[in-house]
C-alpha cells in the first residue's frame, strides 16, 4: 500500500527550527515528525511512501534517502514552486492513481488505526475518508455557576462536541478527477465532494492526535510522547 506525506510548506511559524530544515523533519521527542509517521503506517502495512516535497527538499531527501533504513521505499515528487495540498497530491498522480492510497500532512503524529479508516468507505459510492479528531482546546476553560462564581479550571481540555479534521485520509483513485493543479484541497475538492455525498467520515475519539504547529506543541507533544507513541 502507498501512503502520500503533503511534505511541502515552509513552516514559518516553527521558526528558527525550520530555518535549516523542512517541517517534517522537525525534531519531537528524538525523532523527526516523518519518522513517527512513518514507524506508525508501517503498522497498518504501508510499504511505500510517496513524500510530496517542496521547501529544503533536498535535507528530507538526504535525511530519508530510499527509505531502506526504516523498511520502507520511498518516492519523491518535487514542487517547483507551491502548489497547495490539493495541488501537491495531483503532483503525484503518476504514482498514485493505480489503486487507493492513504495521505496525511506532514505535520501530525497520530496513532489514528487506519484499519478502520479505510473500511469506512467500503460500500459506498465514496471518494475519501476523511479521519476527524475532537478539537483540543488552545486555551484552559473556566467553568462558572448560575450566581457568576468560578467553580472550577480545566486547562487546554479535548472538546469532544467539536470535531476537526485530522488531515488524514483515505482516498480511492477517482480523487484525481477533483483536483486541481494548485489549490488547497480543504477549500477546492473537499467542499465539491461533500455536495455530491462522496465524502465520509471517520470519527476517532480516544486516539492520540497533535499537529506541530508551534514551538509550544514541540515542547509540549515531546513530553507527551517521551515514553513513545501508544500502540506503536
Amino acid at each position: 500500500m502507498k501512503a502520500a506525506i503533503i511534505a511541502g510548506g515552509f513552516g514559518k511559524r516553527l521558526k528558527p527550527l525550520t530555518q535549516d530544515r523542512p517541517k517534517p523533519l522537525v525534531p519531537v521527542a528524538g525523532k523527526a515528525i516523518i519518522e513517527w509517521q512513518i514507524e506508525w503506517l508501517k503498522k497498518y502495512g504501508v510499504d511505500t511512501i510517496v513524500v510530496l516535497a517542496g521547501y529544503q527538499r533536498e535535507k528530507m531527501i538526504e535525511f530519508l534517502g530510499s527509505g531502506t533504513k526504516y523498511g520502507v521505499k520511498i518516492v519523491y515528487t518535487i514542487e517547483d514552486e507551491p502548489l497547495g495540498t490539493a495541488g501537491a497530491i495531483k503532483n503525484a498522480e503518476p504514482i498514485l492513481r493505480t489503486e487507493p492510497f492513504l495521505a496525511l500532512n506532514g505535520d501530525i503524529i497520530t496513532n489514528i488505526p487506519l484499519d478502520k479508516l479505510m473500511k469506512v468507505i467500503e460500500g459506498r459510492d465514496a471518494v475519501v475518508a476523511m479521519a476527524l479528531v475532537p478539537l483540543r482546546s488552545p486555551y484552559g476553560i473556566v467553568e462558572v455557576d448560575e450566581t457568576g462564581k468560578i467553580v472550577r479550571f480545566v486547562e487546554k481540555p479535548i472538546l469532544h462536541q467539536h470535531l476537526i479534521n485530522a488531515g488524514v485520509y483515505y482516498m480511492r483513485p477517482e480523487i484525481f478527477d477533483y483536483l486541481p493543479e494548485k489549490g488547497d484541497i480543504e477549500r477546492t475538492t473537499f467542499p465539491r465532494l461533500a455536495k455530491e455525498g462522496r465524502l465520509y467520515a471517520g470519527i476517532f475519539r480516544d486516539v492520540y492526535w497533535r499537529s506541530i504547529d508551534t514551538m509550544k506543541d514541540v515542547e509540549e507533544a515531546s513530553r507527551e510522547l517521551a515514553n513513545g507513541l501508544p500502540g506503536v
